[in-house]
């Protein structure tokens, strides 16, 4: 990872400018859930993970409180990674199906993981003050990834996020409607944005976003990528 990535992640990790999240996640890495007693929750906001020089941006909404917020590492942990990273490995994005922690040994190529919420949130729902405090860390971000040519967004969330930032904010929003597959060339030199529903287990277990459906968005992307 270049040098300003890895600057920008040490300054991130130390924000506390939400006190209602700051107290949240550090409060959850105290007290822990039983069967991560003998776990350093990592308790701080979760940079992004990938590669650097990747073409495919993707965005979700927030880490979760015994996922990333436990192991520091966006979509590794839980039950929406369980269901992220068998498909980015399935598309050829991901060197292995499972993400467990850090140390795990997985890589990203072509693509690059964030959120437009970078601390976990009560009950998975960040005040829109809140989001818009985490804008600018996400501006910073995609400053620094200068080969993104798509974005992938899970979540109307992270879309609406996503047009709350840099150039994208200058986008008529009436224009991107979410909805699971749809898809918005690129303007004004922009990268194209894929819309998939988020890979919580609200959406996989009640069988509204699928294996083949979330499948059928990664062959997309990569297919817009050639």
């Amino acid at each position: 990872m270049n040098k300003r990535l890895i600057e920008l992640e040490a300054e991130l990790i130390n924000c506390r400018m939400c006190p209602r999240l700051v107290a949240w996640r550090e409060e959850v890495a105290q007290k822990k859930r039983r069967m991560y007693l003998d776990w350093d929750y990592w308790g701080k906001p979760v940079p992004g993970f990938g590669d650097p020089l990747a073409r495919l941006l993707i965005i979700g909404l927030a880490p979760g409180a015994h996922g990333s917020n436990r192991t520091g590492r966006m979509f590794t942990g839980d039950g929406s990674g369980d269901f992220f990273y068998p498909a980015l490995y399935r598309a050829g994005f991901a060197s292995q199906p499972e993400a467990k922690h850090k140390g795990d040994g997985m890589t990203l190529s072509d693509c690059w993981v964030t959120s437009v919420g970078r601390c976990a949130p009560p009950a998975n729902k960040p005040t829109p003050q809140e989001l818009e405090n985490c804008q600018a860390w996400l501006v910073r971000e995609l400053a620094l990834l200068p080969n993104i040519k798509g974005v992938v967004v899970l979540g109307k969330i992270a879309l609406d996020g996503l047009l709350k930032v840099g150039k994208f904010s200058t986008l008529p929003k009436k224009d991107y409607r979410f909805g699971h597959g749809s898809f918005y060339e690129g303007r004004d030199g922009l990268p194209w944005v894929l819309c998939s529903y988020h890979p919580s287990l609200q959406n996989t277990q009640t069988g509204r976003l699928t294996e083949a459906m979330f499948d059928q968005i990664w062959q997309e992307a990569k297919g817009r990528l050639v």
